[in-house]
């Protein structure tokens, strides 16, 4: 498997990964829409090919903790796509962990993500409200709301309200 930092030219690719792991465009639309958001950056967008074909995307953007006792700087996994014929195959987890690495040697502190506690248990992520990090809106079940630490001693140092790009500040983007 080969994982490099898409680019603009990639976006057919990423955006039919996309529509191609949901069966449909809905989060086609928010990947292009967080792709030309300022409010997003800086912003990490992987591609995963197997025998050189494109089979899955993550786009990792910046968020702010509101009300922080001090400056963590932050980003969130969202969305993670898989072609369906290559899921199962330790893709997504590739995507994320080589996201991780990239984020933690440009000093980002934590990643969030909105998923299957399970899938992401399995990555490194630990629920974020018993931390004292709240989402942007409320999240039923609230273990899907999870939190992993990119640099140590970060968790329980810090608590706030995540604040994301304004693409992703729609409640409908917050239900599990």
């Amino acid at each position: 498997m080969r994982i490099v930092e898409a680019s603009a030219t990639d976006s057919d690719a990423v955006l039919s990964i996309e529509r191609a792991a949901f069966a449909r465009d809905d989060e086609a639309a928010l990947v292009a829409d967080l792709l030309r958001d300022p409010t997003a950056q800086p912003s990490l967008s992987l591609l995963a090919f197997l025998e050189d074909k494109p089979v899955g995307h993550v786009l990792f953007t910046r968020v702010v903790l509101a009300g922080a006792s001090h400056p963590a700087p932050a980003a969130i996994l969202a969305p993670l796509a898989v072609v369906p014929e290559y899921q199962r195959r330790g893709v997504g987890r590739a995507l994320i962990e080589q996201g991780a690495s990239l984020l933690a040697a440009s000093g980002v502190q934590l990643l969030f993500v909105l998923g299957d506690p399970a899938y992401y248990a399995r990555s490194g992520f630990v629920p974020a409200v018993p931390s004292g990090l709240r989402a942007p809106y409320p999240i039923v079940p609230e273990e899907a709301w999870r939190v992993r630490a990119l640099a140590a001693d970060v968790l329980g140092s810090v608590s706030g309200v995540v604040a994301c790009a304004e693409s992703l500040a729609k409640p409908e983007y917050w239900r599990e």
